[in-house]
C-alpha cells in the first residue's frame, strides 16, 4: 500500500510540474542583431500570446509537455522554438511576401502577418532593389506588385516628370500613400496628358529613396472608413528604415541597350537600330545613430541621375514625323531622409521622419517644322524641339508623441509636406516677337501643401487569437494651393505696332495665318491663372476587431469627416476572417469609400492665347469655381463614392505552399474627369465662350461611373534544393472594367462624346489592364544568388487620333524577362550584375502620327525604353556594440 501511495505521489508530482505555468522571457531581433517591437510570440496550439515591446523584450507564461513558442512578424519568416530554450531569438528577413500585414488594414499591435481579414503585399525593399537593379518605387512596385501599374510617359508635359501609377485599376489619386502610418501629401501636379491617370493628381513616390526604406506595405482593399480620403483602391504604406550601428551604401549605374528584339520589324523592315542610351548612375548611403534606451536616428543620402533615351521614329514607313527627338526624358534627383526615435521616459517616446527632394528634369516636346509659322528660320533654320525643363522640390516632416495612458496606447502627431514643381523651356521661341525672341523662358508652375494633425488610440483588451482590440481617433487637415505665373514673353501674344496680330503668311483672301504667341512646347502660365486656394477638413474614426474565438475574427470601422469645400461624409468597413484549419482560412470585407476631389482638379487654370481670323481667343482649361464655369453650367466639385466587396482565402498546402486567392468588386460614382474641348461652334454654350472671349474650353468635372472586377491570386513555393534554397513567387492580378455611365450636366445633354468622349473611355480602360502575371524564381547557394522573372503584360487597345474605336491601336500581349546574379565577396562587399526585360521587348508598332506620344509606342505594358542592364556594388559595416 505504501508503495502504491508512493507510486501515485510521484506521478501526481510529475503531472502537476509537467502542466504548471512557468514564465518564459527572453528578446527578439532581426538577422541583424537589431531588436524588433511588434513580433507576436504564441503558445502554439493555444489562444496564450503576446507581443513584443519596443526593446524587442517579451514574457510569456507557458504550460503543457514540450511548449513551442511561435514568433512571427511583418517582414520575418515564421519561427518555432522550445520554450524552455526560446530565451533570445533571432529572426530571419523574409523574402518578398505577398500575404503578410502589420500595420496597415489594422489597429491591433499583436495581429500576426496571416490573421487579418484583408489582402496585403509585404515588399522587403532592400531585397527587391538588388535583384532587380531598380531603386525608383514606381518602378519597384510596377514589376513585384502584379495589380500596380506605372509607367514613363513621352510628350505628356508634366507626366514626364512625375510618373502617374494606379492600383487595382483605380486612379492615381484612389491610393492614400502613408509613411511610417501617417498621411503622405500628394503632388502639385494634375494629369492632362499621356495614356494613364488623365486628370488625376497624385503622389509622387520616387521623391522617396528607395535606400530610406525597410519595407512597403500595400493593402489591396478599400480602406476610406479607417484611413479617409483617397483609399478607394487601397492604401499603400511605406516604413522607413530604423537600423543602428550599420553604415549601408549601394552604387549602381546601368544603361539601356537596346535594338535586338524579336518584335522590332515591322512590313519585314526594323524600325530600331542598335544602341545604347538612358545611362543611369545612383548611389546612396544610410547610417544609423543607437540613441540612449533603444532610440535611434536614421540617415539616407541618395543621387540618382538618368540621361535621356532617344527612340526615333522610322521615316521610310513613317514619313510623317511629327515628332524628332521622342524617348524617355532625363532627370536628376538629390534626396535625403531621416527617422527618428528617443525615449522620454517610462512608455513615452519622441519621433519624427521626414526628407527632402530636389528633381531637375528635361523633356522634349513635340518637333517645329522649319516652314511653321511657329518657328522663326532666322533663329532655328532647320526647326526645333522645345525642351521642357522642371525644377521639382519636394519637403516633408513628420513629429509625434508616443505613450500609454490608463492602458491605452496613444499617438499625438504632426505632419506638414508640400510639392511645387517649376516649370522651364529652353531651345524654343515666341513666334510672336520673331527675331527678337528668346529661346528660353521662365514658364511658372503651382504648388501643393498640406498640414495634418491627430490624434490615435488603441488598446487591446486580451491575449492574441481571443478577446477585442479598440482604436479612436480624430484627424485634422490644411491644404493650400497656388499657381504662380511666367514670365510676359513666356505667355504674351505680341502684336504689331497697329495693335494687330503678327501676319505669318497671306494665302489668299480671307486665309491669312497668324504668328502664335507664348513659348512654344509650353505657354507659361498668365497671370489671370494665378490661384491661391485652401481648404480645411476633421475627421473622427473609430474601429473594433474582435476575436469571437480562436477561429473567427470580425472587424469593422467607421468614419465621419466634414470639408471646407463640400461638406460631410461618412464611411463604413465590416471584415471577417474564418479559420476553418490550420491551414485553410477564408477572409472577406465590404466597405464604403470616398476620394475629395483635389485641389489642383477645383482650382487649376491654364490658359493659351490663340489667334482666330484676325482676333485674339483664349483658349482654357477654366477652373470648377470660375465664372466661366459657372456661366455655362459646370457644378462645383463633390466627392467621389465607392462601395468594395472583397472576398478570398489563404491556404497553406502541405509544407511548402501557399496561396491566397482574392477576389475584389470596386463601384465608384461621380469619378472625377477632364471634358472635352467645347468651343464656339457648340449649339449650347457657344455664345457663351464667344461673349467671354474665350475660343475654347474644357473643365474638371463629376462625370464618370465605373465598375471593376477582379482577382489576385499568389502562391509561393519554397524548398532546398542542392546545397541551396530556392524560392518560387507566382503573382497574378485579372482585372475588368467597364465604364457604366458618363454625367453631362442638363444645358450639355447629349454631348456625351465631347462631355468624355471614346478616346478618354480607352484611356481610363487602359490603366486597369485585363491582367499582368508574374513568375520569379529566387535561388541562393553559397555565396551565390540567382533571380529570374517573367511578366506577362495583357494586350492593351487605344483610341488614336483618326478617333475611329471600329479600329483600335492593338498592343498584343507582350512577355518580358528580367535576370540577376549575385554574389556575396565578403561579409562587407556584395556585387550584382543583371537585366531587366533582357529580350528587349516592345509593344506592338503603331503609326507616330497617330499616337498620344508622337511615337511608335504609347506608354504601356513594359515602356518604350527596351532592355536595361545594370551592375551594382554593395556595402556594409556594422559597428561593434
Amino acid at each position: 500500500m505504501k508503495k502504491f501511495l508512493l507510486l501515485a505521489s510521484s506521478l501526481f508530482i510529475l503531472t502537476t510540474t509537467a502542466f504548471a505555468q512557468q514564465t518564459v522571457s527572453g528578446r527578439v531581433t532581426d538577422d541583424k542583431g537589431n531588436p524588433v517591437e511588434g513580433i507576436s510570440v504564441t503558445l502554439k496550439g493555444t489562444n496564450t500570446g503576446t507581443s513584443t515591446d519596443k526593446n524587442g523584450d517579451y514574457t510569456i507564461k507557458v504550460s503543457g509537455t514540450n511548449p513551442i513558442l511561435v514568433f512571427s512578424g511583418v517582414g520575418f519568416n515564421d519561427k518555432e522554438v522550445d520554450a524552455f530554450s526560446a530565451a533570445n531569438v533571432s529572426l530571419e528577413t523574409s523574402s518578398v511576401m505577398l500575404t503578410g500585414i502589420e500595420m496597415v488594414g489594422t489597429r491591433s499591435l499583436k495581429r500576426s502577418s496571416t490573421e487579418t481579414p484583408v489582402p496585403v503585399d509585404i515588399i522587403p525593399i532592400s531585397k527587391v532593389v538588388n535583384q532587380l537593379g531598380l531603386v525608383e518605387i514606381n518602378s519597384i512596385l510596377h514589376f513585384v506588385a502584379p495589380s500596380f501599374n506605372a509607367n514613363r510617359q513621352s510628350g505628356s508635359d508634366g507626366a514626364d516628370h512625375i510618373d502617374p501609377a494606379t492600383l487595382r485599376g483605380m486612379g492615381p489619386d484612389q491610393t492614400l500613400v502613408l509613411i511610417n502610418g501617417k498621411r503622405r501629401h500628394q503632388s502639385a501636379l494634375v494629369n492632362l496628358y499621356g495614356s494613364r491617370g488623365r486628370g488625376n493628381t497624385g503622389t509622387d513616390l520616387n521623391a522617396i529613396p528607395a535606400a530610406a526604406i525597410e519595407r512597403i506595405e500595400v493593402l489591396r482593399d478599400g480602406a476610406s472608413a479607417q484611413y479617409g480620403s483617397d483609399a478607394i483602391a487601397g492604401v499603400i504604406n511605406i516604413i522607413l528604415k530604423s537600423s543602428v550601428n550599420e553604415l549601408n551604401g549601394t552604387a549602381t549605374v546601368g544603361t539601356h541597350m537596346t535594338g535586338y528584339g524579336s518584335n522590332l520589324e515591322l512590313d519585314g523592315q526594323k524600325v530600331l537600330e542598335n544602341q545604347t542610351d538612358g545611362l543611369y548612375y545612383n548611389a546612396n548611403l544610410n547610417y544609423g545613430f543607437k540613441l540612449k534606451d533603444n532610440g535611434f536616428l536614421n540617415l539616407t543620402a541618395d543621387y540618382l541621375n538618368k540621361d535621356k533615351t532617344f527612340r526615333p521614329n522610322y521615316e521610310t514607313i513613317f514619313p510623317d514625323n511629327y515628332r524628332k527627338q521622342f524617348g524617355d526624358g532625363s532627370y536628376s534627383n538629390y534626396r535625403a531622409f531621416f527617422n527618428n526615435r528617443v525615449s522620454l521616459g517610462g512608455s513615452t517616446e519622441f519621433y519624427s521622419f521626414g526628407g527632402y527632394n530636389r528633381r531637375d528634369g528635361e523633356a522634349y516636346a513635340f518637333t517645329r517644322d522649319p516652314g511653321s509659322e511657329r518657328n522663326v528660320t532666322s533663329i532655328y533654320p532647320d526647326g526645333f524641339d522645345p525642351l521642357i525643363t522642371s525644377e521639382i522640390t519636394d519637403k516633408s516632416i513628420s513629429f509625434g508623441i508616443r505613450s500609454r495612458f490608463c492602458g491605452w496606447n496613444a499617438d499625438f502627431n504632426g505632419t506638414t509636406g508640400s510639392n511645387r514643381f517649376h516649370y522651364g523651356v529652353e531651345n524654343t521661341l515666341n513666334a510672336s516677337l520673331e527675331d527678337n525672341s528668346p529661346t528660353s523662358f521662365d514658364a511658372g508652375g503651382f504648388q501643393l501643401a498640406q498640414q495634418t494633425l491627430g490624434a490615435n488610440f488603441t488598446r487591446n483588451l486580451s491575449t492574441v487569437g481571443a478577446g477585442l482590440n479598440l482604436a479612436f481617433g480624430t484627424e485634422f487637415r490644411h491644404e493650400q494651393y497656388e499657381i504662380f505665373a511666367g514670365e510676359t514673353a513666356s505667355w504674351k501674344q505680341f502684336l504689331d505696332g497697329d495693335g494687330k496680330p503678327i501676319v505669318f503668311s497671306v494665302n489668299g483672301p480671307g486665309d491669312t495665318t497668324f504668328r502664335p504667341g507664348g513659348s512654344q512646347g509650353f505657354p507659361g502660365f498668365q497671370p489671370k491663372d494665378i490661384v491661391k486656394a485652401r481648404r480645411k477638413n476633421w475627421a473622427a474614426y473609430a474601429d473594433a476587431e474582435f476575436d469571437i474565438s480562436k477561429s473567427i475574427l470580425i472587424a469593422g470601422a467607421v468614419r465621419v469627416e466634414n470639408y471646407s469645400d463640400f461638406g460631410w461624409t461618412d464611411n463604413y468597413k465590416l471584415a471577417t476572417k474564418l479559420k476553418v484549419n490550420n491551414n485553410f482560412s477564408m477572409r472577406g470585407s465590404w466597405s464604403t469609400g470616398f476620394r475629395a476631389p483635389s485641389l489642383p482638379q477645383g482650382y487649376f487654370s491654364s490658359t493659351f492665347t490663340n489667334v482666330v481670323a484676325g482676333q485674339i481667343f483664349d483658349q482654357v482649361i477654366a477652373p470648377n469655381t470660375s465664372a466661366l464655369a459657372k456661366a455655362v453650367g459646370i457644378p462645383q466639385l463633390k466627392e467621389e463614392t465607392s462601395s468594395n466587396f472583397s472576398v478570398g482565402f489563404v491556404a497553406k498546402i502541405g509544407k511548402k505552399i501557399n496561396l491566397t486567392v482574392d477576389a475584389y468588386n470596386i463601384k465608384v460614382k461621380d469619378r472625377i474627369v477632364l471634358t472635352g474641348l467645347f468651343d464656339t461652334n457648340d449649339d449650347q454654350i457657344g455664345a457663351i465662350l464667344q461673349s467671354m472671349n474665350v475660343g475654347a474650353a474644357q473643365f474638371f468635372t463629376n462625370a464618370v461611373d465605373t465598375k471593376t472586377n477582379g482577382v489576385d491570386i499568389i502562391a509561393t513555393y519554397n524548398t532546398n534544393l542542392g546545397q541551396g534554397k530556392l524560392n518560387l513567387t507566382l503573382a497574378a492580378n485579372f482585372n475588368d472594367m467597364e465604364v457604366e455611365a458618363v454625367h453631362t450636366t442638363a444645358q450639355l445633354a447629349g454631348k456625351e462624346e465631347v462631355y468624355f468622349g471614346v478616346r478618354e473611355r480607352y484611356f481610363l480602360l487602359a490603366s486597369a489592364p485585363d491582367h499582368k502575371v508574374n513568375l520569379s524564381l529566387d535561388y541562393n547557394v553559397n555565396r551565390f544568388n540567382l533571380f529570374a522573372r517573367v511578366t506577362r503584360f495583357s494586350g492593351v487597345s487605344l483610341i488614336d487620333f483618326n478617333f475611329d474605336e471600329a479600329n483600335p491601336d492593338i498592343y498584343d500581349p507582350r512577355h518580358t524577362l528580367d535576370l540577376t546574379l549575385g554574389f556575396k565577396v565578403s561579409d562587407n562587399f556584395n556585387f550584382a550584375i543583371g537585366g531587366t526585360n533582357i529580350l528587349d521587348t516592345y509593344p506592338s508598332i503603331q503609326d507616330p502620327g497617330l499616337t498620344e506620344t508622337g511615337g511608335m509606342w504609347d506608354a504601356v505594358q513594359m515602356g518604350h525604353g527596351g532592355a536595361f542592364f545594370f551592375g551594382k556594388l554593395g556595402f556594409t559595416f556594422k559597428r561593434k556594440k
